[in-house]
């Protein structure tokens, strides 16, 4: 294994690299928009992370152009981080020359990048999916890698299914690919099938048997199909690797991912017990953890560990009792740690001004990412605080901290929205009896405002019909998921509404036959306000934005994208 930073005491650092944006966004209905991926990867470095996998650039134009953007407005910043160096800025690439060309000069722009190749090496994907003999997978993976190598010093090979790959031939690939001058070998356990024991003991017999085993670091990737992705990851650890492929809140496909906050407290945790240390500020683990959900819809259930919503919720009188005398009987992480503060007990009300208001907000985000926000947009402190007033009014129980990192999250994802965004400007049901709505937006195109009226089944169907007449949308959309989340606490709680819209079969049919919806063609929004029906129109109109953002990005990169669509496997 090649050499890695050691702490004081001794301890091997674990690189963490975060694939959120990447295999995170492969969550079914997941679509985010460039300036989400943005604000993300800035929390990602602010976090600790030591290597972000921004994307697969070759798979969209929109993905290229998300990738090359985290690169140069993110790939620099080293602001909060323990290490005092940059994240590695990285592009996933199937082992064929146009995708490996297309990573790099997306992340080439990173004062860290790295291009990470991946080719399968179990026998049932040689055979059933790519078709090749173990002899020519070797060759395609010597041939990507040191294409690659060409391009880029820091290289990072995936054999594709290793978790379910002949051991032996295992070796000989990766011997291989180190010989062409990878600098990273990850051992995926894609579809999730390890136990603990098997993988730890896979891990420990490649880092033993690898040629040039001394020259690169040793990776997991484990998925939780079986719901051990935390448990083969750290047992990867024991057996030698040395990072760890993870994404917050363990989103991902399928089952997700190994969750980076579950692996880097029970490292934590349990310091004795490895051999290994982190970088992580883990006090940026509940923003983290927030932001993504928040972005990408994908609600944490309530007992997930660490992060979810029980967590540190206690019931029992017998687990009260103990907690009333000493928080250690019963919790073995402080919500502290963690970075779950709890409210100053300040409540800002209608009759707060504005002065107390921003140094209430100031004082909120000093830990934060956009903690000289006021700085860099000084005219924002009106736009919130006229919005803190509209609630303050709606709110018998005063205005929380809780509301207002919602406002604040509200109000700054309408600004980051991207080109060509509607915003709503009213929303009003002609009576609680009908279904009549009137809405209006507006179009920052046109520079004007839009209004109609809708008469549908319910309100919310009327909103969303009154909101595609005046976007010019008139194909049919269909709604795959509408949800309600509570985000504050009270009978005047803020509700946040999360929907998702895809294409119909009416709308994408082509010829006699309807091909199936793809999870690229769906655009999940979310918003928050305290009014439902508001929440609901603020939501369909985001993923609205959605839509347009990724329509726009087609028509800039048309011809590359056409390119793309010749590359074969």
């Amino acid at each position: 294994m090649a050499p890695v930073p050691k702490n004081a005491a001794g301890k091997e650092k674990l690189f963490i690299f975060d694939t959120t944006l990447r295999d995170g966004e492969q969550t079914p209905g997941v679509t985010l928009m460039v300036s989400e991926k943005i604000e993300i990867a800035r929390q990602l470095s602010r976090l600790g992370v030591d290597i972000c996998e921004a994307g697969f650039p070759a798979a969209s134009v929109g993905d290229f152009e998300s990738v090359q953007r985290v690169a140069r407005e993110v790939g620099p910043l080293t602001e909060g981080r323990a290490s005092g160096e940059p994240m590695t800025i990285v592009g996933l690439a199937r082992s064929v020359p146009a995708d490996i060309q297309r990573a790099y000069d997306a992340v080439k722009d990173a004062p860290k990048h790295r291009i990470h190749v991946f080719l399968a090496t179990s026998d049932i994907h040689l055979e059933y999916k790519l078709r090749i003999s173990r002899e020519e997978c070797v060759k395609r993976a010597v041939a990507a890698v040191t294409f690659a190598k060409s391009l880029c010093a820091d290289i990072e090979f995936s054999p594709e299914d290793a978790s379910r790959s002949d051991w032996e031939f295992l070796v000989t690939v990766l011997s291989a690919v180190v010989k062409a001058g990878a600098t990273t070998l990850n051992i995926p356990d894609t579809v999730g099938y390890n136990t603990p024991e098997a993988f730890g003991e896979l891990m420990a017999y490649l880092v033993k048997h690898v040629e040039g085993a001394d020259q690169v670091v040793f990776s997991t990737h484990c998925h939780n199909d079986l719901g051990l992705a935390t448990a083969n990851t750290l047992a990867g650890v024991r057996g030698g690797a040395r990072q760890v492929e993870v994404t917050i809140n363990g989103i991902g496909e399928r089952a997700g991912n190994t969750a980076l906050e579950e692996v880097v407290m029970a490292i934590h945790t349990h310091a004795k017990s490895f051999p290994v240390y982190t970088d992580i500020d883990t006090r940026q683990i509940v923003p983290a953890s927030q932001l993504v959900t928040k972005r990408t819809g994908c609600v944490i259930q309530v007992n997930k560990a660490i992060v979810g919503g029980n967590a540190f919720a206690h019931e029992s009188g017998i687990h009260q009792d103990g907690m009333l005398k000493n928080r250690e009987t019963y919790e073995i992480i402080s919500p502290e740690l963690i970075g779950l503060t709890q409210s100053n007990g300040l409540v800002l009300g209608k009759h707060s001004g504005r002065n107390a208001f921003r140094s209430h907000l100031e004082a909120l985000l000093r830990d934060s990412p956009n903690h000289d926000l006021f700085v860099r947009e000084p005219k924002l402190v009106d736009t919130l605080f006229v919005r803190f007033k509209e609630m303050a009014d709606a709110k018998k129980s005063g205005v929380t901290d809780s509301d207002l990192y919602a406002l604040l999250d509200e109000v700054l994802h309408l600004q980051s929205s991207g080109f060509e965004s509607f915003r709503l400007e009213h929303c009003q049901d002609t009576s609680p009896l009908t279904t009549t709505t009137s809405r209006s937006a507006e179009d920052p195109r046109r520079g004007k405002r839009l209004q109609d009226a809708a008469v549908a089944d319910g309100p919310v169907a009327a909103i969303f019909s009154a909101i595609n007449r005046l976007v010019g949308i008139h194909d049919d959309r269909v709604l795959t998921r509408y949800e309600v989340q509570a985000v504050t606490e009270g009978s005047d709680a803020l509700g946040r509404v999360v929907v998702r819209i895809a294409p119909s079969e009416r709308a994408v049919a082509s010829g006699d036959a309807a091909p199936a919806i793809s999870e690229r063609d769906m655009y999940q929004g979310a918003g928050t306000h305290e009014d439902i029906l508001q929440a609901s129109a603020r939501a369909y109109l985001n993923a609205i934005n959605k839509m347009l953002d990724a329509e726009a990005a087609k028509r800039r990169y048309g011809e590359a994208q056409q390119q793309e669509r010749r590359v074969n496997v």
